[in-house]
């Protein structure tokens, strides 16, 4: 399967409850934050749900 990097550009200070518990869920903290995750439909509805607070790059 192809995989995304996953960065947290914005914090998550103030956010919805379930924004940062979806941004933990990946793996993200702290701002700058990155993870590679495995590109499928669950981790692409976790991405959906915060895209205003992460980027993402798929991985080769």
């Amino acid at each position: 399967m192809a995989k995304i990097k996953i960065t947290l550009k914005k914090s998550l200070i103030g956010r919805l409850d379930k924004q940062i518990a979806t941004a933990h869920s990946l793996g993200l903290r702290k701002i700058g934050d990155t993870t590679v995750q495995e590109k499928n439909p669950a981790t692409e509805g976790k991405v959906f749900a915060i895209k205003h607070l992460v980027t993402v790059e798929e991985e080769a």
